[in-house]
């Protein structure tokens, strides 16, 4: 079987495991990661230090004797309301929070690492003589999205997702390392997709913290996703009132943009809204979920409610510190219930033995007019 002839078989094995899209790409170094040195120098990861691992700037040096990168892509647009449409989902009684919808089910990096778990057994069975195949979902030191730019599953988009004609952004990617050669989906000469964002700007002008130092760059540091789950320590003061009611991740980027506009609906069931048991008569669920319930979270409580979540990522005291601030970002009514019983929880996170979550727990006290030298505070 020649190399195209292979590009062609995995193609249609990947669509046969559960794969929306597949390409094929040479393992080379693509010119959008000389770049990527550059924005590491800026500081614009923050502290995303796994960033700086020096084999991201070239996939042969992630295995040795690499040849080619086969990307796929699955699509997670589950069918609820996006984040500025939330109205629909919004509750007077009880402030709630907004969770990416990438993190409403299971963890994606299992559901597509067991994809490609499965692809990967089905090259081996397929072609006896000895191979290396090492599939990668998120966690190794390669740039799935400049990856799958050369393989020809679409462009890189002014707020660095990548976008594609027809099913748009909603996607997750995994990559496949292999020593096998395979033809590239984009043959010699061959372009590859067009950046058909254009003059819209709608994405950079949506974001609440103005995340982009520039059209395709992306700051990290003001972005709600890092703030919300990849920074440890205290968020930024001045950003805090810019995060609104986000707890895990930010979608609105995504949201406002016209190519998601027609994005098709999944119907896994691993992408749709987890519902959680708790002594509430309803439960909760993680498409807006209630702030209350996720600032009262214990650690055991977590780990066991997001056991094979992505939410896990942010870990208790992030949750608890996004939930904080949400709260303090919250629309309650003064003398309400709902204004009552979140005061009450606020105090007892600023009299908890935890000075981040009390520093963030207090900010959201004097948001709600409740300041912490007041009689309702233990300073």
């Amino acid at each position: 079987m020649d190399s195209a002839a292979r590009t062609s078989w995995i193609c249609e094995q990947a669509r046969g495991v559960g794969f929306d899209l597949c390409g094929v790409a040479p393992a080379e170094v693509f010119p959008e990661l000389g770049q990527v040195a550059t924005w590491l120098e800026r500081g614009l990861a923050g502290e995303m230090n796994y960033l700086h691992d020096e084999r991201r700037v070239d996939p042969r040096s992630a295995l040795d004797g690499a040849r080619s990168v086969i990307v796929v892509a699955l699509n997670y647009n589950a069918p609820q309301p996006y984040s500025t449409e939330q109205a629909a989902v919004h509750d007077e009684d009880s402030p709630r929070g907004w969770i990416s919808r990438y993190a409403w089910g299971d963890d994606y990096h299992e559901v597509l690492r067991e994809k490609l778990n499965a692809l990967v057994a089905r090259m081996h069975a397929h072609w006896p003589e000895p191979f290396d195949a090492r599939a990668y979902v998120d966690t190794g030191p390669v740039i799935e999205r400049v990856a799958a730019k050369y393989a020809g599953l679409g462009w890189l988009a002014k707020n660095t997702c990548m976008i594609n004609e027809q099913l748009g952004s909603w996607l997750f990617l995994g990559v496949i390392l292999t020593t096998l050669e395979l033809e590239p989906s984009l043959t010699a000469g061959e372009a590859p997709a067009a950046d058909l964002c254009g003059n819209c700007t709608l994405c950079l002008d949506a974001c609440p913290t103005q995340a982009f130092a520039a059209p395709y760059v992306l700051d990290a540091r003001r972005c709600i996703s890092y703030l919300t789950i990849e920074l440890r320590g205290a968020i930024p003061e001045e950003l805090r009132p810019k995060l609104g009611n986000a707890v895990i991740g930010c979608d609105i980027c995504q949201d406002v943009c016209p190519w998601n506009r027609k994005s098709p609906v999944t119907q896994l069931v691993a992408f749709q809204p987890r519902r959680i048991e708790t002594q509430s008569e309803n439960g909760a669920t993680l498409l807006a979920p209630e702030l209350e319930w996720l600032a009262a979270l214990s650690q055991e409580e977590f780990s066991r409610i997001f056991r094979g979540s992505a939410v896990k990522r942010a870990k208790w005291r992030g949750l608890v510190r996004n939930a904080c601030v949400a709260l303090g970002n919250s629309c309650i009514a003064r003398q309400s219930e709902a204004h009552t019983r979140v005061v009450a929880l606020l105090e007892r996170l600023v009299a908890a033995d935890d000075s981040l979550l009390a520093e963030h727990a207090r900010w959201a006290l004097q948001r709600l007019g409740v300041p912490h030298d007041s009689p309702h505070s233990p300073d």
